[in-house]
C-alpha cells in the first residue's frame, strides 16, 4: 500500500506490521512536493528503513495539477523532490516508483541527470508507445491499471503489445482507475481480473496465461 504524503507514509508502515499480507511504499506525492522539508526528509529517510517498506513512492512529476490546484507544487520543487527521491531509493536498495501525469520528457530529464535506480517502476503508466518503448529498453517496470479497459484510452492500448511479460504488473490504485464495467464506482481488489482481462483481450491471449 502507498504512501503520498507524510501522514499516508506513518500509517502504510504501520499497516504493514498489523497483517503480513501488507507491504509498504513511502514518499511524498509530486504535487505535494512543497512539503519536503528537511524534517520530513529525515522521517521519510526513517520510515523508508522498516524491513516492511519496499519500495519508494509514489514520487515523480504531475505537469497536469500545477495551475488548477492551488496549493500544488510547481514543476521545478516536483524536480527536486523527484531527485531527492531518487537518491533515497539508490540509497536504500530500494525500488522506485514513479507518478508520472503528463511529464514524460520531464521525468526522463531526471532519470537520466540522476540516474535511474537498479529497479524502476512506473506506477499506473498511461503514456503511450514511444514512452513505453523507452522504458522497456531501459529495463523498467510498466504497472497498468483499469485505465486499460477504457476504449478511449487509445495511446496506452496500443502501447500495452510493446510491454514484455516479465515487466508487466497490473494493479488497482484504488479506490480510483476502476476498470469496464465497473467504471465510474470505487475501485477495489476484486476489480483486478477485469483489469487483467482486458490486457489479454488486446494481447490475444488466455486471461489465466497472463495471469500467471
Amino acid at each position: 500500500t502507498i504512501a503520498d504524503d507524510l501522514a499516508s507514509a506513518r500509517w502504510v508502515t504501520r499497516a504493514a506490521d498489523w497483517d503480513d499480507r501488507v507491504y509498504a511504499a513511502v514518499a511524498l506525492h509530486p504535487t505535494r512536493a512543497d512539503a519536503l522539508t528537511d524534517a520530513a526528509r529525515a522521517e521519510i529517510e526513517a520510515l523508508a528503513a522498516h524491513p516492511r517498506v519496499v519500495a519508494i513512492g509514489e514520487t515523480g512529476m504531475d505537469l497536469y495539477w500545477p495551475g488548477r490546484l492551488p496549493d500544488c507544487a510547481a514543476p521545478q520543487v516536483q524536480r527536486e523532490a523527484f531527485a531527492w527521491h531518487i537518491d533515497l531509493a539508490k540509497r536504500t536498495g530500494k525500488p522506485l516508483m514513479i507518478h508520472n501525469r503528463q511529464a514524460d520528457a520531464d521525468i526522463l530529464d531526471v532519470l537520466r541527470a540522476e540516474g535511474a535506480p537498479e529497479t524502476v517502476i512506473f506506477h499506473c503508466f498511461s503514456s503511450d508507445s514511444v514512452m513505453a518503448h523507452t522504458c522497456v529498453q531501459a529495463g523498467w517496470l510498466l504497472s497498468l491499471s483499469g485505465t486499460v479497459s477504457f476504449r478511449n484510452a487509445h495511446d496506452l492500448r496500443r502501447a500495452v503489445p510493446l510491454i514484455p511479460d516479465e515487466q508487466l504488473l497490473v494493479e488497482t490504485d484504488a479506490p480510483f482507475l476502476t476498470p469496464h464495467p465497473y467504471r465510474g464506482a470505487p475501485n477495489e481488489p476484486y476489480c483486478l481480473p477485469y483489469t487483467v482481462q482486458a490486457l489479454a483481450d488486446l494481447l490475444d491471449r488466455p486471461a489465466e496465461e497472463l495471469a500467471h
